[in-house]
């Protein structure tokens, strides 16, 4: 299986950002976290803090990859550009987020792109990735 996981803005500073919130590790961190912990399945990440990158990476997606995680970030409660992306997007996709966006401020606690996902994973920093790799799997073994 091949999966892309794509991260949106900021996420490529978390060393800089609340440890309460997001945790310990990097991105790059947590991209060598997943690739020791799922050796057979083939894992590309992509960070960008640019929007119409992540929608061009998404439109990508479709061709080459049997899966897509994202972590929109910010992006994920202002974005309908990545949301209409992600409803274009055909394979399955799984929406991750380190922090719990329901304990958050207003504003963080609704996600339009998380409806066009199979499924969203939030709150247990590092660990919502784990997860998200764990239940993209099994959404494509019983598809």
């Amino acid at each position: 299986m091949k999966f892309i996981i794509i991260n949106g803005p900021n996420l490529n500073m978390l060393e800089d950002r609340e440890k309460d919130q997001y945790g310990n590790f990097s991105l790059w961190d947590i991209e060598n976290i997943l690739k020791k912990e799922f050796p057979k399945v083939s894992v590309t990440f992509y960070q960008s803090n640019l929007e119409g990158d992540l929608v061009t990476k998404i439109h990508e997606a479709n061709k080459v990859y049997d899966g897509l995680i994202i972590n929109p970030g910010g992006y994920a409660h202002t974005s309908v550009a990545i949301h209409d992306a992600l409803a274009l997007c055909k394979i399955p996709k799984v929406e991750v987020h380190l922090s719990n966006i329901s304990r958050r401020e207003d504003f963080r606690q609704k996600t339009l792109t998380a409806k066009q996902c199979n499924g969203y994973i939030s709150g247990l920093k590092e660990i919502s990735y784990l997860s998200g790799v764990y239940s993209l799997i099994k959404v494509i073994e019983n598809y």
